[in-house]
């Protein structure tokens, strides 16, 4: 996997055990009998502060008129799981990611949520083996240079920060968001998560991620409350 990944990206790590630990899903470790620091969660981590301040910085230089609010909206969008989910698939990354044979056959190669995490690890793998300037350059090429593109299509919404924004100008405190449910095996892992303003539940989200569902969530809480989604 790890030739199969410098082949197609024209990436060559002095190190490759970084870039084999960037694809190692934590399913994986059940076969090899590894602790769960080895999978790819610590360079993931690392890589979504890496992307972070590359799109941060891309787009203070790209946007000098727009406001704080709204290059943090833009930013919110760009670094989102569904976009970078949507990238890797279109990468193909899923082909590469090391899962356990449970994981692959319940869609783990073309789930987003494993597929955005992987993309983010290789992103901190790439820098700490070659630095920020090749983690730049590959952010730029394989998210950066859809901007418009990705920004436009309008499908990548940020539902908590649509919700936060209804909450604070409305004087009606802050959404609170509490599992309801959780269940699945620690590497298929599903949430049932509930948000409510004040007394009030608004939504219940369902998702392979905490992240997940509190965006589902707070999608019913929007449009419950029917808030300008635009």
């Amino acid at each position: 996997m790890v030739e199969k990944f410098q082949n197609q990206f024209h990436l060559h790590f002095s190190n490759p055990a970084l870039l084999a630990t960037a694809l190692k899903h934590r399913s994986y470790l059940n076969l090899t009998n590894e602790p769960r620091i080895n999978s790819n969660e610590r360079l993931e981590f690392l890589g979504d502060a890496v992307l972070d301040l590359v799109a941060t910085h891309f787009l203070f230089e790209k946007f000098p008129n727009k406001t704080e609010g709204q290059l943090s909206k833009a930013k919110s969008v760009l670094v989102s799981k569904p976009v970078m989910g949507d990238i890797a698939r279109e990468l193909s990354l899923g082909e590469l990611v090391l899962m356990n044979r449970g994981e692959e056959k319940t869609g783990g190669r073309r789930r987003k949520s494993i597929l955005a995490d992987a993309f983010e690890a290789i992103i901190g793998a790439i820098y700490l083996d070659m630095g920020l300037e090749a983690a730049r350059q590959f952010i730029h090429h394989y998210l950066l240079s859809d901007i418009k593109k990705i920004l436009r299509k309008g499908l990548y919404k940020n539902y908590k920060s649509m919700l936060l924004e209804y909450a604070q100008g409305n004087n009606r405190g802050l959404p609170v968001y509490k599992i309801i449910e959780e269940s699945g095996p620690d590497h298929a892992k599903e949430f049932v998560i509930g948000v409510w303003l004040g007394n009030e539940k608004l939504g219940e989200g369902r998702g392979k991620s905490k992240k997940i569902a509190e965006q589902e969530a707070a999608k019913q809480a929007v449009q419950k409350l029917q808030i300008d989604e635009s």
